[in-house]
């Protein structure tokens, strides 16, 4: 539509089923890239992705109402462990867990959503996926049921 301008930002986070460690270090920069093409092809923007060995945070610049949220994450989730299974990353079916998050965030927060992926690593050295999962429900006064969040085993 002519004149009809968009830019959303959103992170995006999905854990890997059952919460298990499935990405290794050595094939993180393979799926971050893949992940990549996908939004690159959707015509949206990435900004920043991390894949934790159990789960990935990306931020994306959302800049079309054509394509549903939940579409793209589900383009995202499908083709990609469509990727890891081709690819026999391990013994076994690769699957993501069901749901997401997407938490939408101003242009002014971009460099601090930014950083806060790109250093994942160090985070998770002092808080778990849970607690940083359930800090990002409550910030974003997200009414939820435990029983739907992920599945959390011990972190």
């Amino acid at each position: 539509m002519a004149n009809t301008y968009i830019q959303i930002y959103i992170q995006f986070i999905f854990a890997v089923k059952g919460r298990h460690n499935l990405i290794h270090a050595s094939k993180r920069a393979d799926l971050q890239k893949y992940i990549s093409g996908i939004v690159k092809n959707s015509n949206h923007k990435l900004l920043a992705i991390y894949a934790n060995p159990d789960h990935v945070h990306l931020l994306v610049g959302f800049n079309s109402l054509n394509l549903k949220i939940s579409d793209f994450v589900r383009d995202i989730k499908a083709n990609s462990s469509r990727f890891i299974n081709d690819g026999k990353w391990f013994n076994g079916k690769f699957n993501w867990q069901e749901g997401y998050g997407a938490f939408s965030y101003s242009k002014s927060q971009i460099d601090k959503v930014v950083n806060y992926i790109l250093n994942q690593e160090q985070h998770h050295k002092k808080r778990s996926f849970r607690e940083e999962y359930l800090e990002l429900l409550n910030k974003f006064e997200i009414q939820y049921d435990n029983k739907y969040v992920f599945e959390f085993y011990d972190d």
